[in-house]
């Protein structure tokens, strides 16, 4: 009958991404897995900025980074390096015009090359038993 919802069939790769973001969710998904996740999530909730002060307030911010080198390309390290320091001098000079540039600069280069990073996930969520 026409209303009736037809049944969505989620694909295995969909149900593997849905529980690889419920075991982050959960505090249980892998390292640096875990923390690359926090970090894209962060960032698309409110850029670099947001993803410095969330993760200094809830965590350990030279963790988090340090994981994050071991699976961010080149590009993106830099990037992630050069968006600490401009959030560095803002926590010195709340109001520095240049600082503040720079971090959306890295958000847009973040952007740019997010897709670097649902491959990166997609690979790690494919590896998980359904």
């Amino acid at each position: 009958d026409f209303l009736k919802k037809k049944e969505v069939q989620l694909t295995d790769e969909q149900k593997k991404w849905n529980k690889m973001w419920e075991l982050w969710s959960e505090g249980e998904a892998d390292s640096p897995y875990a923390e690359l996740m926090t970090y894209q999530s962060e960032i698309n909730n409110g850029g670099h900025d947001q993803y410095f002060i969330n993760v200094e307030n809830t965590g350990d911010l030279q963790k988090e980074m340090s994981a994050l080198e071991q699976i961010l390309s080149e590009k993106l390290n830099s990037n992630l390096k050069r968006a600490y320091k401009a959030y560095l001098v803002l926590e010195e000079k709340e109001d520095d015009e240049k600082a503040e540039e720079t971090l959306e600069q890295c958000d847009d280069v973040f952007y740019e090359n997010e897709e670097e990073i649902n491959q990166a996930l997609k690979e790690y969520a494919s590896k998980l038993e359904l």
